[in-house]
């Protein structure tokens, strides 16, 4: 039985669906949104330190991380795997990439523009895609409806927490009766008793006990309207005035207020807590005005504080950002001296001693071996997709590893998303040229290469082959955390 059947038969069905996602968002350059556990690899130490931090967010901490790399050195990658698991762990997650009309805070709406993205993409186990605000609400009211019929003795929830519908209700229990509706009320009061405290909190309790009238009164407009506050989109205080009775609105100058409320809020609603995850902060670091590079400095700082001193509860948040994005003293998170001080690496951590349980985790690339099993299993994945027998030998895959880094300069600057979308290429061509063999497409590269396969690219070959004699089909399973 030849090598590929071996892995064939060890390697995870993936659905045709997935499989499209993957290639098609990979050879892009993107990472897919679905279908990671398929073909993640390595990075054991930076997934074990963040899941740490989710046991530290359930238990009413907060955490707070940097992931530093290069351009497609998989920091996106290592958001969207953490925010995979995180989802299936019970945590709400919401995510946004800045941009130059995202910021952390803007004189023209930039830092509430950032909210909003991430209240559009507000994510969880059973809505995925994002948009979950108001299955949130509504899955919350219903767990309160199902605990207080069951405290009465009412019945009046269905199974699963969802409210029997009116058209079927009774007396004595049904979500119209009166009695009910006033201890559910009165429920809600001492849940967001605790909210009021907080900066904002009271508005943000009393926008949550007018949900759920609209629910009982069964008025779709006024849900959408507090759904419409949620999620930052009043644009003045005089129109939710008008349609809500609340005259304040989320602005730009205090909306990570909301999030930490957010957070606080979901953990009373059944959920672990909040993740957010903001990456591309190399926009940041792209701001031409100085001072208001600081401002958005100064912003993280003050995510960076509450986290760390207790003023933020369930909430864990990871940035995402180039090297130069952080380190850069000029332009750079580290051009703020008070983030400088507070982030740079202390005076012991060396290489292959890392502290991972520092706010910065720096990713190193992934190894010859790592890279090996990352293609042997996009190959599996393309097969199945496209409905053909995998082709490429264990040597081949060698082969084009050792192509790879026979680059000049590939040592420092290659990375995986390079790799990856050569070697999906170099499936495509080997799948729509089926006569011709694999090793003449390869040497037709390979051959170029002459005098820039230096020593780096030997000592790879030697990496690679060793690796390749020491794998068995385990490695060709689904990973998982």
């Amino acid at each position: 039985m030849t090598d590929n059947v071996k892995a064939a038969e060890a390697a995870p069905r993936v659905p045709k669906r997935v499989a499209a996602v993957i290639i098609n968002s990979l050879k892009g350059g993107v990472v897919p949104r679905i279908g990671l556990p398929y073909i993640t690899v390595g990075r054991e130490a930076e997934i074990r330190a963040l899941l740490t931090d989710l046991s530290l967010i359930a238990d009413g901490g907060a955490s707070f991380r940097f992931l530093v790399g290069r351009y497609g050195s998989g920091k996106s990658f290592l958001l969207q795997t953490i925010r995979t698991h995180a989802m299936g762990e019970g945590f709400v997650v919401a995510d946004a990439d800045l941009s130059p009309e995202r910021r952390l805070q803007g004189g023209q709406g930039q830092g509430l523009a950032t909210y909003r993205e991430l209240m559009r993409n507000l994510s969880t186990k059973t809505r995925p895609e994002g948009g979950a605000l108001m299955l949130i609400l509504d899955r919350w009211i219903s767990n309160l409806q199902m605990q207080v019929a069951g405290e009465l003795g009412t019945g009046t929830a269905a199974p699963g927490g969802a409210p029997v519908p009116n058209d079927t209700a009774t007396t004595g229990g049904a979500p119209n009766d009166p009695a009910l509706n006033q201890a559910v009320e009165a429920r809600i009061r001492e849940q967001v008793a605790s909210l009021e405290e907080m900066v904002h909190g009271f508005d943000f309790a009393r926008l949550l006990t007018l949900y759920y009238r609209a629910v009982v009164d069964g008025n779709d407009e006024l849900k959408g309207n507090v759904a419409r506050w949620f999620r930052g989109e009043y644009r003045t205080k005089t129109e939710a005035r008008q349609e809500l009775g609340v005259s304040i609105i989320i602005g730009d100058d205090d909306w990570y207020d909301y999030v930490k409320l957010f957070a606080q809020f979901l953990k009373g609603a059944g959920y672990q807590g909040m993740l957010v995850l903001i990456d591309e902060l190399v926009n940041l670091y792209k701001i031409p005005n100085s001072v208001t590079r600081q401002y958005n400095y100064e912003k993280i700082l003050t995510m960076y504080n509450d986290t760390l001193q207790g003023k933020a509860h369930h909430l864990g948040i990871i940035m995402g950002g180039t090297p130069q994005s952080i380190e850069d003293r000029r332009r750079g998170v580290f051009s703020y001296e008070a983030l400088r001080s507070r982030l740079t690496q202390g005076r012991f951590a060396a290489e292959g001693m890392r502290d991972m349980l520092a706010p910065i985790i720096h990713l190193h690339p992934l190894t010859y071996e790592e890279l090996l099993v990352l293609i042997e299993k996009l190959q599996q994945i393309h097969a199945g997709y496209f409905g053909y027998e995998a082709r490429l030998s264990e040597e081949d895959l060698v082969q084009f590893l050792q192509i790879e880094f026979g680059r000049v300069g590939a040592d420092t600057h290659l990375t995986p998303r390079e790799v990856i979308r050569d070697f999906i290429e170099l499936l495509d061509i080997a799948y729509q040229n089926p006569s011709t063999p694999v090793a003449s497409i390869l040497s037709g590269v390979g051959g170029n290469g002459g005098e820039g396969e230096g020593d780096s690219a030997q000592q790879s070959s030697l990496s690679v082959t060793a690796a390749a004699g020491q794998r068995d089909a385990s490695e060709f399973t689904e990973f998982k955390i």
